[in-house]
């Protein structure tokens, strides 16, 4: 199931939006937003990674075996 959102776009990004959509072979803008979503996502959570790795090698923190480990 899914829900529907309407967007107003400036004329000029839109038109970026078209192109973008011709120039990928997107078959629409919806299609074009759903992976600029999830392309947003993903780095939102490579980045949280990245920092926890970070946080780990800098002694904070420790690596769990187990989810026993969490009790």
């Amino acid at each position: 199931m899914r829900d529907v959102i309407n967007i107003s776009l400036p004329k000029d990004l839109n038109r970026i939006v078209e192109n973008m959509v011709r120039e990928e072979k997107y078959s629409t803008k919806s299609e074009f937003f759903r992976d600029l979503l999830r392309m947003k996502i993903e780095g939102r959570i490579i980045h949280e990674l990245a920092e926890s790795r970070k946080e780990l090698s800098m002694g904070r923190g420790r690596l769990l075996r187990s989810l026993r480990a969490l009790r």
